[in-house]
């Protein structure tokens, strides 16, 4: 059965304008209207990560209609300056893969991010991407830690897990999506000493 009210576990929606680049809002996807757009993002080389290049529309309808109807994860759309630019999904790592490969507290958010393919560059894009969307984990009050656990050979988001404060906790063999992932937290507290912080990431040119 499908929701008919929010999901009073993740947030529903986000604005933040940050310092550099301006405003940026977050809403939940429709997948009703979404998956073309979802679909174009998810079967480009840049989004492999995600496992869905070769995807059909109806698989990326599918997979957002799962998500749309759980109780135990949401997916986001990112825009900057009104146009729609990255995916964010949060998710209970209680009732994920990663479940059996650490100790879940009661204050953790799962998180995953991808930017939108795009031919013009900007220079500190995905840093305020996944400032935004930590910004929205955090914006939920029971989340104390968001988890993340990108793939060990996906460097460019290593780097930016780090500026935004996260430490990896562990290398873990995640059978459902067929990697090895750097099992990483990082704390309310850590977030916003490396927000104050202010440090560039390297090569976050998008």
């Amino acid at each position: 059965m499908s929701r008919s009210v929010p999901n009073t576990r993740f947030p529903g929606s986000l604005t933040r304008v940050d310092p550099a680049l301006g405003p940026f809002a977050v809403r939940p996807v429709d997948p009703d209207t979404d998956v073309p757009l979802l679909h174009g993002w998810l079967t480009e080389p840049r989004a492999r990560f995600w496992l869905m290049t070769e995807a059909t529309e109806e698989d990326v309808a599918r997979q957002f209609r799962a998500v749309h109807e759980s109780e135990h994860e949401q997916a986001y759309i990112g825009t900057w300056e009104g146009e729609p630019r990255f995916l964010a999904e949060l998710y209970s790592p209680a009732h994920s893969e990663l479940a059996p490969h650490y100790d879940v507290l009661p204050g953790d958010t799962g998180m995953h991010f991808l930017v939108a393919p795009t031919d013009t560059p900007v220079h500190g894009f995905t840093r305020a991407v996944i400032t935004t969307v930590m910004e929205l984990a955090f914006s939920a009050p029971a989340t104390e830690r968001v988890v993340v656990e990108p793939d060990v050979r996906n460097r460019p988001v290593h780097a930016l897990n780090e500026a935004v404060g996260f430490r990896i906790e562990s290398t873990v063999a995640l059978a459902e999506s067929g990697k090895d992932a750097y099992l990483s937290t990082c704390t309310r507290d850590r977030f916003r000493s490396a927000l104050a912080a202010g440090a560039p990431t390297r090569g976050d040119d998008r």
